[in-house]
C-alpha cells in the first residue's frame, strides 16, 4: 500500500485567499451630552452615511498617532487621544476592518468638515436613527456602553 507524501497534500488542499485587512481608528468627541459625527462624501466609500471622525492607520504609526493626524486632517483641530473605549470587526466583501474606538479628551480649535459634507453634534440615542456604517449599526450597544450611554 502506497503512503500518502505529505506534499502531494499540499496540492489537494483547495486555495484559501486570506481577505485584505485595514487598521482604523474613530474618536468619541463628546460636548455638552453630545457627541460629534460626520457625514461621508458622495465620491468615498459608503456615501452620505453619518460616522464617528477618524481614518486608517498608517505604517508605522500607533493608533492614537494616527486618530490624533486625522482629526487634524479631517476636522482642522489639535487633539488629545484618551483611552481605547472599544475594538471591533466588520467585513465588507473581501475587506475586513478592525475598528479601535478612542475617547478624545481634549481638542484645540473648532470642528470643521474639511474631509465631510457636513458635521452634527447630536445626542448619542440619535445614532439609531441615522443611516450609519453597518459596522456601528451591528455594535450600537456596544458603542452606548462605551459612550455612557
Amino acid at each position: 500500500m502506497k503512503q500518502d507524501n505529505p506534499s502531494d497534500q499540499k496540492l489537494k488542499r483547495p486555495k484559501t485567499r486570506k481577505g485584505h485587512w485595514i487598521p482604523v481608528v474613530a474618536g468619541f468627541m463628546k460636548k455638552d451630552g453630545k457627541i460629534l459625527v460626520g457625514q461621508r462624501p458622495e465620491n468615498n466609500s459608503l456615501p452620505g452615511q453619518w460616522e464617528f471622525p477618524g481614518g486608517k492607520i498608517e505604517s508605522g504609526e500607533s493608533p492614537e498617532v494616527a486618530l490624533a493626524r486625522e482629526l487634524n486632517e479631517e476636522l482642522g483641530i489639535e487633539a488629545e487621544i484618551g483611552d481605547l473605549k472599544l475594538a471591533c470587526s466588520h467585513s465588507y466583501g473581501e475587506v475586513g476592518i478592525l475598528i479601535l474606538f478612542f475617547e478624545v479628551l481634549y481638542w484645540k480649535g473648532e470642528p470643521r468638515a474639511k474631509h465631510h459634507m457636513m458635521l452634527e453634534w447630536i445626542e448619542p440615542e440619535e445614532l439609531a436613527n441615522r443611516n450609519i456604517p453597518e459596522a456601528n449599526r451591528k455594535i450600537l450597544n456596544r458603542i452606548y456602553r462605551a459612550l455612557g450611554v
